[in-house]
């Protein structure tokens, strides 16, 4: 398998290149284009949680119910062009067997199916953060593929940071995390518009997003015209 990703800075693009024997997955509705030799199957299931709960499991994380699996259907090597919602940059994760890494709601776009796909609840912390009840926990080893709004960041984390929930893409489990207020009162950090943060801490890797989609969508709503009934 071989994985292609345009240099169209925030309008990427991935085209995954499969050969016999080899399947692709992703979020339902990704695909842009597929070679006549390409069979196209959508699930609720996956290496993870199937069925139902996993397609529950996903919406919780901010992702979609359905994922669509891609296979070549004869001894020759065929592609499928995938590209996210959002104008962004799509990144290639390496996850290995020792580190599973956990995706922040709508930004897993694919992953080699021998990754296994599974929800971790976060709880309250989660909606109190402005953010979904669960993450998108990526396991197994093979390649993922994330998304998101504007420009993707990589960093390595060796102690502290803190991060605005909104831009959190996707990190390694090795992380620890807890959803923190600004400064000041909890009431003083809801109303300000600042948000909340989360506080990493240990050793690991993280991706961040520069673009905040939910503001981005507060922006844009209002200015949207009314939808006529």
């Amino acid at each position: 398998m071989r994985i292609d990703l345009s240099k169209g800075g925030l309008f990427s693009r991935a085209i995954v290149h499969l050969q016999p024997g080899e399947t692709f997955v992703s979020d339902a509705g990704a695909m842009i284009r597929a070679s006549s030799n390409i069979d196209i199957d959508v699930t609720t299931g996956s290496r993870g949680k199937g069925g139902i709960l996993g397609g529950l499991g996903r919406l919780l994380a901010g992702d979609t119910f359905f994922l669509s699996t891609y296979q070549v259907t004869d001894g020759r090597s065929g592609e499928v062009g995938l590209a996210p919602t959002h104008m962004g940059e799509v990144r290639e994760v390496d996850v290995s067997l020792d580190q599973a890494w956990l995706c922040a709601g709508g930004s897993f776009l694919g992953a080699e199916s021998t990754l296994s796909l599974d929800t971790r609840f976060q709880g309250l912390k989660g909606l109190l953060g402005g953010e979904s009840l669960s993450l998108l926990r990526v396991s197994g080893s093979g390649t993922l593929l994330v998304s998101a709004l504007g420009m993707l960041t990589g960093m390595n984390v060796d102690g502290e940071l803190i991060v605005d929930t909104g831009h959190v893409v996707a990190f390694t489990e090795s992380l620890a995390y807890r959803i923190d207020k600004v400064g000041g009162g909890w009431i003083s950090t809801w109303l300000s518009g600042e948000g909340f943060v989360m506080r990493f801490s240990g050793k690991g890797q993280i991706i961040l997003q520069s673009h905040n989609p939910t503001r981005f969508g507060q922006q844009l709503g209002p200015l949207l015209p009314e939808r006529e009934s």
